[in-house]
């Protein structure tokens, strides 16, 4: 949304109890995952991330009252797999099923884009003013942890596991890019 704040108010999410990446992340990583994040193939919990591929299922956002978040994810599905062409769920076919879904509004075609600017940064700023549930680090805008995290790896570099580095210098390798990358 467009606004006057330092950091994107914007959504970008997955309509699933956490993205596909980060099962992948903690199978690279040779970790287990939280209970409520994917059931196997047989329909029960696990916290094994293999068991994503092997024909196990993300959860819904929403928990144990997921229907919402499966509601929300099967529409979500419709725009970015169906509307794109690029499939849905698990393709066996092969296509790509990553496809995303954007609308565009003019603002300004509804009122004066410098009011609306203001007034998103004004909710933003409501939004944070709200008091943290208990164990909480804070409250957060869409959009500002990401920021947050842009920041700091800006100023501290980004941390990558020892897999997806082996994997990315034997990319290089085989593209005889190694060298030059300073990666043999």
């Amino acid at each position: 949304m467009p606004s006057d704040l330092e950091a994107p108010f914007y959504l970008d999410m997955a309509t699933s109890a956490v993205a596909a990446g980060k099962i992948q992340l903690a199978v690279a990583r040779g970790e287990e995952i939280p209970r409520g994040w994917i059931i196997n193939a047989e329909g029960r919990h696990t916290t094994d991330p293999r068991e994503y591929r092997k024909g196990g299922a993300l959860l819904p956002l929403g928990g144990s009252e997921g229907y919402k978040g499966s509601g929300l994810a099967a529409m979500v599905e419709v725009l970015c797999g169906l509307l794109t062409g690029l499939g849905f769920g698990v393709e066996p076919t092969g296509r790509h099923n990553d496809g995303c879904f954007m609308a565009v509004f003019n603002v300004a075609a509804f009122r004066p884009l410098s009011d609306f600017k203001r007034e998103v940064s004004e909710f933003a700023h409501y939004l944070k003013s709200t008091p943290p549930s208990e164990g909480s680090s804070g409250v957060f805008y869409p959009g500002e942890v990401e920021y947050l995290r842009e920041q700091k790896r800006r100023r501290e570099g980004i941390e990558v596991e020892d897999a997806t580095w082996d994997r990315l210098r034997a990319l290089a390798d085989g593209y005889k890019l190694a060298a030059e990358l300073g990666l043999s």
